[in-house]
């Protein structure tokens, strides 16, 4: 039997209420930052003229901060819908690769759990799971919890800030930057090496560059392969000089 498979089978005999205390632990984090995130998403949702069912509709179906903002920017702008939705799916394009990077943690577990699973996955959840799981007794029960608790917290954040968005006039409070300043915050944690900051850095020149060369928002995909495309070389390139050193 292989290891990750005996790691699985241990896991899933740890109790119920050990594992959703021991996600809750692990999430609340994620939770506390999701509700101001949540509510100037609400907010902005209000201002390009979705109800708060339908912005509650929304959390459900996507649950993506980042597409969420852009949907609803595209919304404000009066984008068409075909072009919505093939914008949020290639900013969501992302998810599958996290997913599938933590599948193999997962073990021979019930597809329709794992379909559960996948739909809960964020980048903040992603980053949790995965060290907990590289670094401790982690199982399917506790990384549901860490995935579920923060989903439940944006649907209700965002649905708050649709009901109080009638009482915020427009662009008040800075909230018209929170997708900015989420990403900033997400960026300056990943930061953990000079490789790092100069894929950051590439790419900010890039999606600055073909911003003014591309019309709409496909420079900031196109910027983003790039760049990451060039890091790994790099990441390769340092590796291989490290072996033969």
């Amino acid at each position: 039997m292989k290891e990750t498979d005996k790691r699985t089978q241990i896991k899933k005999q740890a109790p119920a209420g050990e594992s959703l205390l021991a996600g809750l632990s692990a999430g609340w984090p994620i939770c506390l930052g999701y509700l101001p995130i949540g509510i100037a998403l609400g907010v902005l949702a209000q201002k390009a003229g979705l109800s708060p069912i339908e912005i509650g509709l929304m959390s459900v179906i996507v649950f993506a901060g980042s597409s969420q903002f852009i949907a609803v920017s595209m919304l404000s702008s009066g984008a068409a819908f075909v072009p919505i939705i093939l914008t949020t799916f290639m900013v969501n394009l992302r998810h599958m690769l996290m997913s599938s990077a933590l599948a193999k943690y997962l073990g021979k577990t019930n597809r329709k759990v794992l379909f559960l699973f996948a739909y809960g996955v964020t980048d903040e959840s992603f980053a949790v799971n995965l060290f907990r799981f590289k670094t401790s007794n982690w199982g399917l029960p506790q990384a549901l919890t860490v995935n579920h608790a923060p989903n439940i917290t944006w649907i209700v954040a965002t649905m708050a800030g649709g009901f109080g968005g009638q009482y915020i006039p427009s662009h008040a409070f800075g909230i018209d930057y929170a997708l900015i300043a989420m990403f900033i915050c997400l960026l300056v944690f990943h930061l953990r090496g000079r490789k790092y900051l100069l894929t950051a850095v590439l790419s900010g020149i890039l999606a600055v560059t073909l911003s003014m060369l591309i019309p709409g928002n496909a420079y900031i995909v196109i910027a983003s392969v790039v760049s990451a495309g060039i890091g790994v070389i790099l990441q390769r390139c340092i590796c291989r000089r490290g072996s033969e050193g």
